[in-house]
């Protein structure tokens, strides 16, 4: 949830934490870039793209609909497990591997996803992603068996990689500086729409006619938004191919691994994501069984709850400016977990509630964690974002699957309690960098 996505930053006001975040090189004094060339090969491409200039809005709509169909089609079948548990004939826990695939999947290709776009650029790969995504996406309403949908859905997963690894930096390279803010956060926007439209169309859709046609219109409406991206997309002109040098590579994400703050930081990352993970795959059976025995459209617009998310994150860079980087993870961690209490009442309201509160702490606790880790990165910041994104849908996986799993065995409050934990564990990691915080100002108010 990019966002990419729900997934991932979903507000503009994260944008910049992502443009740092998915940009192959470190950034260029004059802003952040992918892999510049010369600067007298710059001059000559011409000038980037500015709002009101040649090509700009192309490019934004362009990219806002790919931020659509990436997260229309990553979580497609999260708002529709319950008919597929019952269509398939399987558990809650089995069917959440319709969604932990996908997001794993993504997980495990997006450091190389990004590697490719430095040497056939951001266009052929996000071209190439989007085209075998929603091919796939065709395919999902057919599955045979729960088998099939699973490993179509990791694919799917693995393809639409290419979309955060390539997007944010293709506007690094072609927007100024100054109006790249804004232009991500378009970007960011599609991510959220694609991911709260997606599952509300699916679950209106599937209400009349069930799980397959519902999966299927999202797979066309994806078909229509990847060849409107392919027609609008202009082409890069400030893009300079690199060399794929997997050793380099190694090298980087090894220096990353062993920086103590982004670990903690990908761990956050993982935590917060296993949270959200686990509340909105298991939430429509919830719902759709006694007592409140809600019908599936209905459970379906839930998910509109994201637009709190949206404001969260928006705000996350103020929060953080009044309580900084720690007393915002806290209180980011505090709020997710008083909404996973609150959502233990029998009661529809206070349920609905306790989702407000899960979703704005999660959306601010991963803004404010997301945007550390580029301030962390003095090189190879891309790498850095990379490894951040696949710590946090490797949290989406996990909390899919263990928070479903949980569901059966005890119930809602077996979901919850996997929630605090990992709410515990957010507060934890953030108090040990608080500890080493101060150690490192007393050994330097001794030095001094």
């Amino acid at each position: 949830m990019t966002p990419a996505d729900t997934g991932a930053s979903t507000t503009v006001g994260a944008a910049a934490s992502v443009s740092a975040a998915s940009v192959s090189a470190p950034a260029a004094p004059t802003g952040p870039t992918a892999s510049s060339g010369p600067s007298a090969a710059a001059s000559a491409a011409g000038p980037r793209m500015t709002p009101g200039g040649p090509g700009y809005r192309r490019m934004s709509l362009a990219l806002f609909l790919a931020g659509v169909a990436t997260f229309a089609l990553l979580y497609s079948t999260q708002a529709l497990l319950p008919l597929i548990s019952g269509d398939l004939g399987v558990t809650a826990g089995d069917a959440s591997w319709t969604v932990a695939a996908a997001t794993g999947g993504l997980a495990v290709f997006v450091l190389p996803m990004s590697a490719l776009s430095e040497r056939f650029g951001r266009r052929t790969v996000m071209t190439a992603s989007l085209a075998v995504a929603v091919t796939v996406g065709l395919l999902v309403p057919f599955a045979p068996s729960l088998t099939a949908l699973v490993a179509l859905r990791a694919v799917q997963g693995a393809a639409l990689a290419g979309l955060p690894a390539s997007a944010t930096a293709y506007l690094a390279e072609e927007v100024s500086p100054k109006a790249l803010v804004t232009a991500i956060g378009l970007f960011v926007a599609g991510n959220s729409v694609g991911g709260m439209s997606g599952r509300v169309i699916t679950g209106w859709i599937a209400q009349e006619w069930g799980w397959r046609p519902a999966v299927g219109v999202i797979g066309v409406v994806a078909v229509a938004c990847a060849v409107a991206f392919r027609l609008l997309l202009p082409k890069p002109r400030h893009f300079t191919p690199g060399s794929l040098r997997p050793r380099a590579l190694a090298g980087t994400v090894r220096d990353h691994l062993a920086n103590p703050l982004l670990r903690r930081l990908y761990a956050i990352g993982a935590l917060f994501m296993t949270v959200f993970g686990g509340v909105y795959t298991v939430i429509g059976y919830r719902l759709t069984e006694a007592p409140f025995s809600l019908p599936q459209g209905v459970v379906g617009s839930i998910f509109l709850v994201y637009l709190v998310g949206t404001v969260s994150a928006s705000t996350a860079g103020r929060l953080q400016g009044r309580l900084g980087r720690r007393g915002a993870l806290y209180l980011a961690g505090g709020l997710t977990a008083a909404g996973l209490l609150l959502s233990l009442a029998n009661s529809l309201p206070l349920i609905l509630l306790g989702l407000v509160l899960i979703t704005g702490g999660f959306f601010a606790g991963h803004a404010v964690a997301s945007s550390a880790v580029s301030r962390t990165a003095t090189k190879g910041r891309a790498q850095a974002s990379a490894l951040y994104q696949s710590a946090y849908y490797i949290g989406s996986s996990v909390g899919s699957t263990v928070g479903a799993v949980a569901f059966h065995a005890g119930g809602w409050g077996g979901t919850v309690w996997v929630g605090l934990l990992a709410m515990a564990g957010v507060v934890s990691i953030t108090l040990l960098g608080t500890r080493a915080a101060r150690r490192q100002a007393a050994a330097v108010a001794v030095a001094a």
